[in-house]
């Protein structure tokens, strides 16, 4: 597929109105990929396709079965470049597709972080089908540094519940950040799972010689990874991360002014595109206890509560020791997977909305 000088290279999904009514080059990842039959059985297909600036429909008729047989081949979340008429349907623009491959890696006009966003190619080989993530916070701010009426909140949120006004910097977004983020794919061998943990060394460990499973990083790198992520995968999977994970990284990411691109917190009961394993267990309240280690242990699954807790989390960073809060969040991942899949099994597989 190539174009000649008549041709314009749309540079950004979101100029796309500028070009309607032209024929045009262009780069995306797809986000979207359907194929259906018309009223009088002919095949056409469906996709969306995505860059940094936006997303677009994309419809292949039947007139062209090359272009069909092009889109067969290729997988949701793969770089495309296509070559399309630019129309206007029914208010919205829309690509209809007249040739569509993946692009070659030094291809003139395609940067993948133009595509995924903004060091991308540092974790692309994380994508995940159905990513299965968990993550691990500390405070990041010194109570004396800070305004008398901040520092005096948090002490009242403390003296709400156990004095400990760590633990209450910790589970707040505002006082607290993201050390440890791990993640594996859900849809694997829970023996092969190969899990990944992002993470962010305490000061002076930024450059000490980590396995390869750890990924050191900023916390703004962390938060941008994940959500472009978390935007390629069919289904993000969490114990309770509408509750907790989730939100934290959100308000993270807007403390960073890093868009939080992938609407994980809409529709509290749905599957997709985040299934929050603890919603879809309880979907009224809750029937007693019902913490990922109370799942594991009713389930016949190994817990992934050891020595560590989650309240050690703070004290260990503090101490220089991000290892072993990668390996304390990396346990978090692998029995949450062990979760998925048997609830994925004897469950979802039931319901018309999975």
């Amino acid at each position: 597929m190539s174009a000649n000088e008549s041709f314009a290279t749309l540079e950004g999904l979101a100029a796309a109105r500028d070009y309607i009514g032209q024929r045009v080059t262009a780069f995306g990842w797809l986000q979207e990929l359907r194929e259906a039959t018309s009223k009088d059985g002919r095949p056409y297909m469906d996709l969306r396709i995505s860059d940094v600036g936006g997303n677009l429909a994309c419809k292949i008729w039947a007139d062209h079965p090359r272009v069909l047989d092009q889109a067969r081949s290729l997988e949701r979340g793969e770089a495309v470049k296509v070559l399309a008429d630019v129309r206007e349907y029914r208010g919205s623009v829309q690509l209809s597709l007249l040739g569509i491959r993946p692009p070659e890696d030094d291809e003139p006009g395609y940067d993948p972080d133009r595509l995924f966003g903004e060091g991308f190619a540092a974790v692309a080989d994380l994508r995940c089908r159905a990513l299965v993530f968990d993550i691990e916070t500390v405070p990041a701010v010194d109570l004396r540094k800070v305004p008398p009426t901040i520092a005096q909140a948090v002490s009242k949120s403390a003296e709400r519940g156990d004095g400990d006004e760590g633990k209450v910097m910790s589970l707040s977004p505002m006082f607290g950040k993201v050390v440890s983020l791990a993640l594996g794919e859900g849809e694997c061998e829970l023996d092969g799972q190969e899990v990944t943990v992002l993470v962010v060394p305490p000061r002076g460990k930024e450059d000490a010689d980590y396995p390869p499973w750890i990924r050191p990083m900023t916390e703004a790198q962390l938060l941008r990874a994940f959500w472009q992520l978390a935007g390629l995968a069919e289904t993000v999977v969490t114990y309770n991360g509408r509750g907790f994970d989730v939100p934290f990284l959100v308000m993270r990411s807007l403390v960073h002014g890093i868009p939080a691109s992938v609407d994980l917190l809409g529709k509290p009961f749905a599957l997709r595109p985040h299934l929050d394993l603890y919603k879809a267990l309880h979907p009224g309240r809750a029937l007693g206890p019902a913490s990922l280690d109370v799942v594991c242990w009713a389930l016949g699954i190994t817990s992934p509560k050891g020595e560590m807790d989650g309240s050690m989390v703070a004290p260990t960073y503090a101490m220089g020791d991000i290892e072993t809060i990668a390996e304390y969040n990396l346990g978090d991942v692998r029995a949450t997977t062990a979760v998925y899949q048997h609830v994925r099994d004897n469950l979802l597989r039931y319901r018309d909305d999975w």
